[in-house]
């Protein structure tokens, strides 16, 4: 019998340190080769650690709740003779187990089963455990645009004349919503997906803003760590090495509405989430084929143009703000980029984005408009040189061959890395973006 101590590994670029969040396992607990051991808060994201080996749970050298270094003993496990803790990780006896730990991550991708440490098991991962009874909030702004046509009035139905389709039912499950509380928009007076959406997205943010009872303590202190404290030191940073310049316009995007209604209806969009952020994030790669240096990275010693496009879009999550990214966005279709943003707005409304997934961004989005925001003056997610943020979608008095006719408009607000980007080419990129939310037909050229 042979006791091991396992320590915490780096499971992201460059990670030096994780708050242990929760356990999976007990003293005492036998565990098995790929079984969750810990759940790790980074500075990126949430992360389950799963087991590369197979033994008994000897001791939790690390209490939930506290932060520690990359290295740290944080699980200690006995085996049988040694050589099984070896075999379950394809490794030498006489390995430390540091170096056994080590040679699981590298052959993770070469085994049947295995995975690579902190990143979840191939096959499907334990979903979240979740704390306070909370359902998981939506991250509103990377999934859905605001509508700015505004449903009917319909009142709240009761359980028993609730029309909605298994898939509509299913998915608000999912989202923890009461169809009971949903007001319908459908032509039938059926519950939609956009409906479930909304009202989800409403709950998450009027959550936030409901007025508390006064607590008995006169001040609250809030501990500045995981994704807090990697967002301040990102903006901070962002903001006080790139020079900003910021950019704004108004544009009709009448069009647009009508293009995603008409999306709406194509059976080749049939589920598939739809909305003007697909259609914005549509232009935006499309504009940037036209503007190159937009989708840049500035160093020292040179300017890294990219001919592809990583398309991050802001999240707002539960944790705070992230951004998640597309990869090779540039190469996708309509539908898939559609599909794309969904499953982007799923893992992270479920506090599943990987590492993996938001690094390596080369441009941004934030749709600041789900709060009902006309525009902002976004900050530039670090190491990129370009950000545009989408304002709420509503109508108002528009000018149009010389009448005054009502349109749906929005506000495009953008920041750009003035050492890259100068003024010319920041105009040019927002005003190309601008003109495909006022003709998406220019996505066919």
């Amino acid at each position: 019998m042979s006791t091991s101590e396992f320590p915490l590994p780096d499971v992201g670029e460059g990670l030096t340190e994780a708050e242990i969040v929760s356990w999976r396992v007990q003293a005492g607990d036998t565990v098995v080769l790929n079984q969750v051991l810990v759940e790790i808060e980074t500075a990126k994201s949430l992360v389950e650690l799963p087991s590369p080996f197979e033994g008994t749970v000897t001791e939790l050298l690390v209490q939930e709740g506290q932060t520690v270094d990359v290295g740290t003993p944080i699980i200690a496990v006995s085996s049988g003779d040694g050589a099984a803790l070896a075999a379950a990780i394809g490794g030498d006896p006489d390995e430390t187990p540091a170096a056994a730990l080590a040679l699981a991550a590298e052959q993770a991708d070469d085994r049947p089963g295995a995975v690579l440490v902190g990143y979840g098991i191939k096959g499907g991962v334990t979903s979240r455990r979740q704390r306070g009874g909370q359902q998981p909030a939506v991250a509103t702004e990377s999934g859905s645009a605001p509508i700015a046509i505004r449903p009917r009035s319909v009142p709240a139905a009761s359980a028993s004349n609730i029309i909605a389709k298994p898939p509509i039912r299913k998915l608000a499950k999912d989202l923890g919503v009461d169809l009971t509380e949903v007001g319908p928009t459908g032509l039938a007076g059926e519950i939609t997906r956009d409906d479930v959406i909304r009202h989800a997205s409403q709950a998450s943010l009027f959550h936030n803003i409901e007025t508390p009872p006064w607590s008995d303590e006169r001040e609250e202190r809030i501990p500045v760590k995981g994704v807090r404290k990697a967002i301040a030191t990102a903006m901070v940073s962002s903001a006080f090495t790139a020079p900003h310049v910021s950019l704004f316009v108004d544009v009709d995007a009448t069009r647009t509405m009508e293009f995603v209604k008409r999306l709406k209806n194509s059976p080749d969009f049939a589920g598939v989430k739809v909305s003007p952020l697909l259609i914005m994030a549509k232009a935006m790669i499309w504009a940037v084929r036209r503007n190159p240096t937009v989708n840049a990275q500035w160093t020292d010693s040179e300017i890294i143009v990219k001919h592809y496009v990583n398309f991050g879009i802001a999240a707002a999550t539960p944790r705070g703000l992230i951004v998640p990214n597309i990869k090779e966005a540039q190469e996708l279709s309509l539908r898939e980029l559609a599909s794309a943003i969904e499953q982007l707005t799923i893992t992270a409304r479920d506090g599943k984005t990987p590492p993996a997934d938001m690094a390596g961004g080369t441009i941004t989005v934030t749709n600041i408009g789900v709060f009902g925001m006309d525009t902002g003056t976004p900050i530039l997610n670090p190491g990129e040189v370009a950000i545009v943020a989408l304002g709420t979608i509503k109508q108002k008095p528009w000018v149009v061959d010389g009448e005054v006719r009502s349109r749906f408009v929005t506000t495009l607000g953008a920041s750009f890395d003035h050492r890259i980007v100068d003024g010319d080419v920041a105009s040019r990129f927002l005003a190309d973006v601008a003109s495909v939310i006022e003709e998406p037909a220019l996505l066919l050229d």
